[in-house]
């Protein structure tokens, strides 16, 4: 029996299921694009799959709606891959274990993927029903999501007609999203040179935070893991003499870091009081957000090549210096971030330091002002600075003829006023905006899911339940 199997909506939980099963992580997409394509052949639809995994499915128009004007119903194959310290599972070849409990769905100690999978299997269920009333569909699958929007940004938007694109990308009901910030990712390079080597050395692990997302839970100011890191060496280094090793943290520049690490040399000993003063310090300042907040220090042994001394201080420096989290709130839309940034990534090559920055904004002149920032303090201190993944902000419409068919059907079905609204993540609906010229008429959907892009993820089944409805009422009005 399935673990899903008594759950509502039938089909759209047994696509959730399959999709679970199949490893999906950004760069990962083959196998899960390869199943959506299998899906539109057992039931008999055109379809397109291109290089990077991209997949549009056409779906002709029900009996009565031939004439009614196509519309694009829109998600992202890939998941964000974190999970819990003691959880053993490879994201490249292992399933997902779900669960149910308390009216939700969540995964044993991994993130779940309901950001995007039940996108995914929502539209999945409609090229199988021939029942449901709907105008033409062009549904389409991007790739890379996560990791800065990449398959749409490669995607060939002449494959799709519609002038009405319908995104199941949003994580909370009710909140109709006409709008979003645009991004990039800012990467600074600090290469070093290895003077020495050692045996032993301290490891400096800082862990135990809360995380999340960094665009729609950046303003709650949680703890970054990176980021503290920054400081404890620089405040070790006023009390302690050390030489720097390797610095590394995070696996995703867009999830607020849970947990990093640095080797410097000497004895834990001589940095044990030192680290349970910081520990302290830092618990107390985020008793709220983070109370689960450890700062540790340890010997270990092996084979290392220690940085030399004056590019190991110009690293904890940077570390130290770059901004993080909320930079300007909207003075348009209250509790709106406005511009914001993430040090999501921490690595140590064989012969360079690696920073990896996810920068947002609603206005892409800050953006911009704001990575200047970044290559500026990079500059500075001996190093380089490279861009990637960047995509443009989705500018809100003033009147949107979807958001408002949406949001009567919302009050209709529910007896509640939405909220339509724009949001400081990225969504994929401005680049596809872009794309057209600006002629799109854009809204982002979809059902309650708490903490997403951390172990805790968790589906509302009864949210789902509601989103479904709200989808199928809205196809039906769009004749």
């Amino acid at each position: 029996m399935r673990i899903l199997e008594e759950l509502e909506p039938k089909r759209v939980m047994y696509y959730f299921e399959k999709i679970a099963s199949i490893p999906h992580g950004s760069r990962n997409t083959k196998a899960i694009s390869d199943y959506c394509v299998s899906v539109a052949k057992e039931n008999g639809l055109k379809y397109v799959q291109d290089e990077h995994n991209n997949v549009v499915i056409y779906c002709p128009a029900s009996k009565g709606y031939e004439n009614s004007k196509p519309i694009i119903l829109q998600g992202h194959l890939d998941m964000v891959c974190e999970k819990d310290a003691d959880r053993n599972i490879d994201f490249l070849k292992d399933p997902l274990k779900l669960t149910v409990k308390d009216g939700y769905i969540t995964a044993e100690g991994t993130t779940l993927g309901g950001d995007d999978g039940i996108a995914v299997a929502f539209c999945l269920a409609l090229t199988e029903d021939k029942s449901i009333p709907h105008p033409p569909l062009e549904i389409l699958f991007t790739s890379d999501e996560e990791i800065g929007m990449l398959g749409a940004e490669t995607m060939d938007a002449t494959l799709l007609s519609a002038d009405t694109l319908l995104n199941i990308d949003s994580e909370k009901e009710g909140i109709f999203t006409v709008g979003c910030a645009g991004g990039m990712v800012a990467i600074p390079h600090f290469p070093f040179k290895t003077d020495k080597k050692c045996k032993n050395a301290v490891k400096i692990t800082v862990s135990g935070l809360t995380g999340g997302h960094s665009g729609n839970e950046i303003q709650k100011q949680r703890a970054n893991a990176n980021n503290l890191l920054g400081r404890v060496l620089y405040k070790l280094s006023k009390t302690n003499e050390f030489e720097l090793i390797s610095l590394n943290g995070g696996f995703k520049d867009n999830a607020i870091t849970v947990a990093s690490e640095a080797l410097i040399t000497g004895k834990a000993d001589d940095f044990s009081q030192a680290v349970a003063d910081l520990e302290n310090i830092l618990k107390n300042e985020y008793s709220t957000t983070d109370p689960d907040l450890l700062l540790t220090c340890e010997d270990v042994n092996g084979d290392y090549s220690i940085i030399n001394k004056e590019d190991g201080k110009k690293i904890i420096t940077a570390l130290l210096s770059f901004p993080n989290g909320v930079q300007k709130m909207s003075p348009y839309i209250e509790g709106l971030v406005r511009t914001s940034l993430n040090l999501g990534i921490l690595e140590t090559k064989e012969d360079e330091v690696i920073f990896s920055l996810l920068l947002r904004s609603n206005v892409n002149s800050e953006k911009e002002a704001l990575y200047e920032e970044i290559e500026a303090i990079t500059a500075s201190l001996g190093g380089y600075t490279e861009k990637d993944g960047e995509y443009p902000a989705w500018e809100m419409k003033k009147d949107s003829p979807l958001a408002n068919i949406l949001a009567d059907v919302y009050k209709e079905q529910t007896g509640c006023e939405p909220e339509i609204n724009a949001i400081h993540a990225g969504v994929e609906c401005g680049i596809f905006q872009n794309k057209t010229d600006n002629h799109l008429d854009c809204v982002s959907i979809g059902p309650n899911i708490n903490d997403i892009h951390t172990p805790r993820e968790a589906l509302d089944i009864e949210s789902t339940q509601r989103t479904w409805k709200l989808l199928l009422e809205t196809l039906k009005r769009l004749k």
